[in-house]
């Protein structure tokens, strides 16, 4: 787990991965990507969460509860909520 609130399970083709990360980069919500065209293992953790399917963009939080294309100000509200514990 990074040492950010927010991990985003991505790809670089992605259009709703790219809306995603533009508008929390919008917002100035840190967060870290991971392709998961480079990555195996995170291609695999994507597909557990979601039924087999290797569906993106996936977030994960730091408290281990995750998402499946969430929108930003969802992601946003989280991130606020993981970083005053």
């Amino acid at each position: 787990m990074s040492s950010t609130p927010i991990t985003i399970y991505a790809t670089s083709w992605c259009p709703f991965c790219r809306r995603l990360l533009a508008d929390l980069d919008h917002k100035n919500i840190p967060y870290t990507t991971v392709d998961v065209d480079a990555d195996a293992t995170a291609a695999a953790w994507v597909e557990s969460v979601n039924s087999g399917n290797r569906v993106v963009p996936t977030v994960l939080y730091s408290d281990g509860s995750h998402a499946t294309n969430p929108p930003a100000g969802q992601v946003a509200r989280r991130y606020k909520e993981l970083s005053a514990l």
